[in-house]
């Protein structure tokens, strides 16, 4: 190996180690290696942010926001609304909903198709008495599958589609993914609906996270502010640091029988108010001895969350979240914000204790209390999903059709060739802003810049590897191995070490290292290097094994309460299964 060679498997391997570690977000450990590349030459500093303007990388960006044009015209919601209602049995369910989440994912990011349907998943849950485990997980592996159909359904497809074109001059178009992206996307939607969610564990099937979170029962209480207690005379806000230290949030304040609007964090305590608290018991113990209270009764029989104007509402946090990595004590959500956050729910494992001091993680399950009229806005703030119905000021529905036919219209002028792919979708997300189905201020807020950033790092180190013949020698290790074989076998065997690279990295970065070595094992077994190349479409998109292969996993993994090691039970047979449909899928479209 030369020493270029050695330089960039030894980035490859760091980037491995702490994608898998997951410590680091993997945008920046993507763009850390980027860095050491340009500092140690095996990335020429003309190519140092190539990767940025790369097609692949706009194209992305430009799905992403009109995914949220899509999300904001409320036509998808609907429609979710309307099938679910007449999906009766638990396996009619699975089946509508597996198969709206695939065909969205088609036509748009599959993150954004989830969070749109699994508001719709929980209700439907909650009516029928049932844990949402049993369909959220099914829910998230068909839209997973639904992206393997289009070029735009999924990062890997249209990184693959780029490498093809910049290869051999010629791109993958629309719908040559549908052959096989369609068929392993059906059998997949058959298998979780009639097989798939019978796997899963039977603790975590009669298990509820999102019922327990909402059991706010035994934890609030209203105090009485008796003659001579230290809390008389001061702004219920002035109390902060006094609840903070007894781990105790302070929610609202009762005047002669009536609810002080909002949480009253200005309204000056005085003698025989009530102090409605959220705290453990122990905690609350403490609170009322340190500002002399009396308990007037527990806030089961008195129901103090009851409020006209204040609501609980039950949110998940996604990967790049502002919350994510911090607390609610330093975003200081109640002092400035007015929203208290009464619960986190990780892994099923409820948090109350010391829950403002709780960094929150990728996947939590937050209970939020405020206002009704803030909390939509505030979840669009923390960047959170809501797990209940969303505020209908947020949704444009009178343009659902509007944002139908711009995005139709454009998928078809590109089909055709009328228009270049990212011409078309800019055009789109600029009549998306013309029309305010986007408004302009949530442009940017629509993109998952983690996404960019790792492609935009990756690509250059990509190129890096196959210019420096990296990628040759990693062929030339594979055919080795499957010397003898058929080509079938080393593509089979291609498919399986991408997955498996898939489930434990980002996909996106999966494709963008597997593509050149799929070429050059094509190369050096003399046959069409297309069939290597939607293979790796296909694995780096299935990753079904781990919470952490991809967003959606990680997204139910609290609402559902799922445990790291309850994705593999449906997950394996699934992948096998994949595998088993896609490649004589593959080999009978895309002959050797």
């Amino acid at each position: 190996m030369t020493t270029d060679q050695i330089l960039l498997f030894g980035l490859l391997f760091f980037v491995f180690v702490f994608l898998v570690w997951g410590r680091w977000r993997y945008d920046l450990v993507a763009f850390v290696a980027l860095i050491a590349a340009l500092i140690m030459g095996v990335v020429p500093k003309e190519e140092a942010f190539s990767g940025f303007g790369h097609p692949a990388t706009i194209i992305i960006a430009l799905v992403l926001i009109i995914s949220k044009g899509l999300s904001n015209s409320g036509a998808i919601e609907l429609i979710a609304k309307q099938v679910s209602r007449y999906a009766t049995s638990l396996q009619t369910h699975i089946a509508a909903m597996a198969g709206i989440a695939a065909a969205l994912s088609a036509v748009m990011n599959n993150v954004a198709a989830l969070a749109m349907l699994m508001p719709v998943d929980i209700q439907a849950a909650i009516k029928a008495k049932r844990s949402p485990s049993l369909t959220l997980m099914p829910l998230s592996f068909a839209s997973i599958l639904g992206g393997m159909i289009t070029l735009i359904g999924t990062p890997p497809n249209i990184i693959i589609a780029e490498f093809r074109k910049s290869s051999t001059g010629e791109s993958f178009g629309m719908f040559d993914f549908a052959p096989v992206g369609l068929t392993s996307a059906v059998v997949g939607i058959l298998f979780v609906t009639l097989v798939g969610w019978r796997l899963l564990p039977k603790n975590r099937v009669s298990h509820d996270s999102a019922q327990e979170l909402l059991d706010t029962s035994g934890y609030i209480a209203e105090l009485h502010v008796p003659e001579g207690s230290p809390a008389i005379d001061k702004r219920v806000r002035d109390l902060d640091d006094i609840a903070d230290e007894n781990d105790v949030a302070i929610i609202g304040l009762v005047r002669r029988g009536k609810r002080q609007p909002g949480q009253a964090r200005l309204v000056k305590i005085r003698k025989g108010d009530i102090l409605v608290v959220d705290a453990a018991p122990e905690d609350m113990d403490k609170f009322v001895g340190t500002l002399k209270l009396d308990y007037s009764g527990k806030g089961k029989d008195s129901s103090p969350l009851s409020s006209e104007d204040m609501s609980l509402w039950e949110v998940v946090v996604p990967e790049g979240a502002r919350i994510e990595g911090r607390t609610a004590q330093s975003l200081q959500l109640q002092y400035r914000h007015g929203v208290t956050l009464l619960g986190v729910s990780r892994q099923g494992e409820r948090f109350r204790e010391r829950v403002r001091h709780l960094v929150i993680r990728e996947g939590d399950v937050l209970l939020l209390y405020g206002a009704s009229d803030i909390l939509p806005e505030m979840s669009y703030w923390l960047g959170t999903l809501p797990l209940a119905g969303r505020n209908t000021d947020l949704i444009k529905r009178h343009k659902a059709w509007l944002a139908v036919g711009l995005f139709a219209a454009a998928i078809a002028t590109a089909s055709f060739g009328l228009l270049y792919l990212p011409i078309a979708l800019a055009a789109v997300v600029a009549s998306y802003v013309m029309f305010n189905i986007v408004p302009a201020r949530h442009v940017y807020d629509s993109v998952e810049w983690p996404v960019i950033v790792l492609l935009g790092s990756m690509i250059p180190i990509g190129i890096a590897l196959e210019s420096t013949g990296g990628t040759a020698l990693l062929a030339d290790v594979i055919t080795k191995l499957s010397a003898g074989y058929s080509p079938v076998v080393v593509l089979t065997l291609l498919m399986v070490v991408t997955m498996t690279l898939s489930d434990v990295m980002n996909n996106t970065a999966t494709a963008v290292i597997a593509a050149p070595i799929a070429v050059n094992i094509a190369d050096r077994l003399g046959v069409n290097a297309d069939p290597f190349l939607m293979t790796v479409a296909v694995a780096a998109s299935c990753a079904f094994l781990t919470p952490i292969g991809h967003k959606n996993n990680t997204l139910i993994m609290g609402p559902g309460g799922y445990r790291f090691g309850d994705y593999w039970r449906m997950g394996l047979p699934l992948e096998i299964l994949i595998i088993m449909v896609s490649i004589p899928m593959i080999l009978w479209v895309w002959p050797l």
